[in-house]
């Protein structure tokens, strides 16, 4: 959602909504992962039913992560989307249904922002080159010290797009991986999966809200479900809300801002490419252990609780003396409906209205003032009363003036700040440092590189005079001046050079938004029409209303129409909102979406044309083409009052759809059944493993070689109702199951199946009730009176809450306890992720007590952790910190190693069938006998090689 400071602002008003995630760690036995048994009870201490992924948030930071190396080719992306996967679902374990999600073919409306967005990438990716190329000639210029170019082809992210060979191997490999672990890991045995492939129109998070709408609308649904949507776009806050479904949970990584990142050149840290000087590399740590790894450790994830925000609006939108009854769920969706006027994918945000000014506690301040004279709500399940919309905009009008103005005193009082800020910096430090022996040293143990002692100190301490005698200038008057060369200018001052000033440089406004005028110059300059031109303001206003009622009808009811989009770069005023409450709100019916080639040719630049056929690319390159004006090879970028490029807009031209389809028609023929296929139109699949009620069920169907699609058994499905038919492609008990990655091997002992699913179907006109389900419980109440304010625990800032139970004990050690850790426990990996004390043992590692008892005559470590909370270990349905502390006597010799051994040898008997070296990423490498097609699948546990025997493991 184009709200890029939205969850901030969300999380800063509403922070008890924030949970951090409890995540048990896969153990290792000599180097061997032991993956983590999700059949057990959540470590979060909540139990999902259903687990909804938005593909698209993970496979971005799967292909080229911002914060590591990126993976060398293809398949290494693949089995970085699996282990993700893994990660999410460890952290998770739904019980009833997974369903996986990749953005489909958009809405006509959402084209138009993939398009700039992809422009954009396309256009800074070459700048970005060309900068890199040239400071690189630079500092080897100089004399400085690069290590050599890899020579290697830039991963094009815009090839994450419905239609090309990359998400059509995606979807073959997750296909590959889902069928693996319904084989293998005991917590998928009673699942239900569904992938919604690329094939499948539309964007990933919709297609799961149109799946929850259609359920909740069966009889046999479960009001009680509880929902957990990974994603990390803030309008899936939005569609969790409109579900009204009283248990709904959003898990995304947790943001951390200004995260080092290395120097594309020197891939050094601490340093952009702009600012490199080509310096060699410092030695860091004593053998340089922590040369290439960045600081800082894994990304963590965090739940936000919409039942908590929901009991937030309760309190904060809850008004009194209304002349109609109070409906906290009308009052949400109304809540929800003004969001969209700070912005989103498909229109631009009003200009009087900033989420960084409080834009949407104005809102709310004004519709409870508004409220009383509207007569009801302004929306009521996704669909829109503009006669009641036009009174809250209105009274935003009002104080457009006082707004705009107000934001240009923020401005300047922060630059002046700014500027203060900064000669307070420059006149408080220091007029000199010592530098070489004599440096300063940092203390305490985040030191890397221990202080060497001084040597020849007298002869250090001369030439530091010598240097600071060079460097002080002769006296002079304090208005002389002087030449490049140092000697005074007799012909007076020289003008400050504009680097030089304490101002940055700021962006030209010819709107001036603060001065008056401000409506005609905005029209002129953005629209190129006078303020008097009544009748195209009317247009502009009328397709934004439009596009208010196409926006909530699609996060309420489903996309209204495929080829609405909103036909202007710019948002009218809120002032401008006059006499809307007569202008149509419906919907050209029966419309279609756009066939994935012909989406990638109305979203790539012609950068991007290698994804496309070759008589299509050269659509976009040849000068005589009928739609060559379609891909600019450069365009402007319009700072529209902002600082950043990436916060301006494209000044890109629409697609004309007419003119498209006639060029397409002209190339159609010259695509290849490979291509035909890429360019069609799917659906969703679902698959189930043998354990699953409704295995024999789809079995019995494919044996039947039935046709005809077949009505599912909601009983042998945890309520799921639909319609299956045969998939042609299908994953098949007893048949091979080919993987498309070589890293990984073929599956010839697969006993999952797989068949085409279609959601339950509705008529044209039918709506979906935005109301809480009879029958759905009203989750207990979290918050207390403490957390209305913005700080509690007697003033103290407020701290996120770990995991879902809020009477956990927190762990607590006092100092001595610190102090004996730091003496027993090695120092060496002080900075590596895992903290300062990483060699201590993981909490619960042995199922039983923190800690392994030791044999007789074995240094014994103070047992000191004892009452901490162990996240990575669970015995059975009891949580391991509700157990009583097993306590052993210092001299009960080998006896309570006998269980510890016991527990290792079960553990390894599980995963002893099938043994083979891991590759990367402890997956299996294929047999190098690639033409053995009898080989060996995996076994009824994953093939983890067995782990090592007792009593070689050193505590010391």
């Amino acid at each position: 959602m184009g709200v890029p400071a939205f969850f901030r602002w969300l999380s800063r008003k509403y922070p008890s909504i924030i949970v951090h995630s409890v995540e048990e760690k896969p153990k290792e036995c000599n180097g061997i992962k032991i993956p983590v048994d999700t059949s057990k009870p959540n470590p979060n201490e909540v139990e999902f039913d259903n687990l909804y992924l938005d593909m698209n948030g993970i496979i971005h930071p799967c292909t080229h992560p911002e914060d590591k190396a990126a993976p060398k080719n293809e398949d290494e992306m693949m089995v970085a989307i699996f282990e993700y996967i893994d990660r999410l679902f460890n952290i998770v374990r739904p019980r009833r249904l997974l369903y996986m999600a990749i953005d489909g073919v958009a809405p006509r409306a959402k084209m138009n922002q993939q398009r700039s967005r992809r422009f954009r990438a396309s256009k800074e990716g070459v700048e970005g080159a060309e900068e890199k190329q040239r400071i690189r000639q630079e500092i080897l210029t100089k004399g400085g010290f690069l290590p050599p170019e890899e020579v290697k082809e830039r991963f094009d992210s815009n090839c994450i797009t419905p239609g090309t060979e990359f998400m059509d191997n995606l979807a073959k490999c997750l296909r590959y991986y889902i069928a693996d672990r319904l084989n293998n890991d005991p917590g998928w045995k009673n699942l239900t999966v569904i992938l919604s492939d690329a094939s499948a129109p539309g964007e990933g998070e919709h297609k799961i809200m149109d799946y929850i709408r259609r359920q909740r609308a069966q009889p046999n649904h479960d009001p009680n479900t509880h929902h957990c949507l990974c994603g990390a776009d803030a309008d899936l806050i939005m569609l969790g809300l409109a579900t009204h479904e009283p248990n709904f949970t959003i898990i995304r990584e947790e943001f951390k801002p200004n995260k080092p990142k290395p120097c594309g050149l020197c891939n050094q840290f601490g340093h952009e490419v702009k600012d490199c000087q080509g310096l060699p590399r410092e030695k860091q740590g004593e053998h340089d252990q922590f040369a290439d790894c960045p600081p800082g450790s894994e990304q963590e994830f965090i739940f936000i609780r919409l039942s908590v925000l929901r009991e937030y609006l309760e309190k904060e939108l809850t008004m009194a003396s209304l002349p109609f009854t109070f409906d906290i769920e009308r009052s949400v969706d109304d809540w929800v409906f003004m969001c969209f006027f700070v912005g989103n994918d498909f229109l631009p945000h009003l200009p009087s209205l900033e989420i960084r000014e409080g834009a949407i506690d104005r809102l709310v301040g004004i519709y409870k003032n508004v409220v009383h004279k509207t007569g009801g709500y302004l929306t009521e399940s996704g669909y829109v009363n503009l006669q009641r919309v036009q009174m809250i905009m209105l009274a935003v009008g009002e104080v457009e003036d006082s707004i705009f103005k107000k934001r240009k005193d923020d401005e300047e009082n922060f630059r002046r700040r700014q500027k203060e800020k900064r000669k307070r910096m420059k006149r408080d430090q220091p007029s000199f440092i010592p530098g070489g022996q004599f440096s300063p040293q940092a203390l305490g143990r985040g030191n890397r590189s221990s202080p060497q002692a001084i040597s020849n100190p007298r002869q250090t301490a001369y030439e530091m005079r010598m240097q600071d005698k060079q460097n002080s200038t002769p006296s002079t008057s304090p208005n002389t001046s002087f030449t490049s060369d140092g000697t005074p200018s007799p012909a007076g001052g020289i003008k400050r050079k504009a680097e030089d000033s304490d101002s940055e440089p700021e962006p030209e406004d010819n709107i001036r938004l603060w001065e008056s005028g401000w409506k005609q110059r905005y029209y002129k300059n953005k629209f190129d029409v006078d303020v008097s031109d009544e009748k195209f303001r009317r247009k502009v206003v009328q397709s934004y209303v439009e596009g208010l009622c196409w926006v909530l009808r699609y996060y309420y009811q489903g996309c209204a129409s495929w080829k609405w989009y909103y036909p202007f770069h710019y948002a009218p005023f809120a002032s401008d909102f006059e006499g809307i409450a007569d202008l149509p709100s419906d919907f050209e019916k029966g419309t279609k979406p756009f066939r994935p080639l012909e989406q990638l040719m109305g979203v790539f630049p012609a950068a991007s044309g290698n994804f496309l056929p070759p008589t299509w690319r050269k659509l976009m390159t040849d000068p005589e083409s009928s739609i060559i004006d379609f891909y600019p090879e450069d365009f402007a970028i319009d700072l529209n009052g902002k600082k950043f490029a990436w916060q301006g807009v494209a000044l890109l031209p629409f697609v004309d759809e007419r003119r498209l389809r006639a060029a397409l028609e002209e190339v159609y023929p010259d695509l290849t059944p490979d291509e035909n296929r890429r360019n069609s139109l799917g659906g969703d699949i679902m698959f189930v493993g043998k354990h699953h009620l409704l295995c024999d069920f789809v079995l019995e169907l494919y044996k039947s070689s039935s046709t005809e699609p077949m009505d599912m058994p909601p009983e042998l499905c945890h309520g799921i109702q639909g319609k299956l038919t045969l998939n042609e492609n299908a994953v098949l008990p007893d048949e091979t199951v080919e993987s498309p990655v070589p890293l990984l091997r073929d599956l010839t002992q697969n006993s999952a199946i797989s068949i085409n699913f279609k959601d339950p179907q509705f008529q044209d006109d039918f709506v979906f009730k935005a109301v809480v389900l009879p029958g759905a419980k009203k989750p207990a109440p979290v918050l207390k009176p403490g957390d209305w304010e913005k700080t509690n625990n007697n003033g103290r800032p407020w701290r996120p809450q770990l995991g879902f139970n809020r009477d956990r004990r927190p762990a607590h050690l006092d100092q001595s306890a610190f102090r004996t850790l730091g003496h027993a426990m090695s120092r060496e990996r002080g900075q590596s992720g895992s903290g300062v004390y990483s060699n201590a043992a993981p909490l619960g590692a042995y199922q039983g007590n923190p800690y392994r008892p030791l044999l007789g005559g074995q240094p014994q470590i103070p047992k000191l952790l004892s009452n901490l909370r162990p996240q990575e270990s669970w015995r059975g349905p009891t949580p391991l910190f509700q157990q009583p502390p097993q306590r052993y006597e210092r001299n009960s010799g080998a006896a309570p190693l006998i269980s510890w051994n016991r527990m290792l040898q079960s553990q390894g008997a599980a995963f002893q069938q099938n043994q083979y070296q891991g590759g990367p990423m402890n997956y299996p490498h294929r047999p190098d006998d690639r033409m053995d097609r009898g080989r060996q699948g995996y076994g009824p546990g994953r093939p983890y090689p067995l782990p090592p025997p007792s009593g070689r493991y050193n505590w010391n």
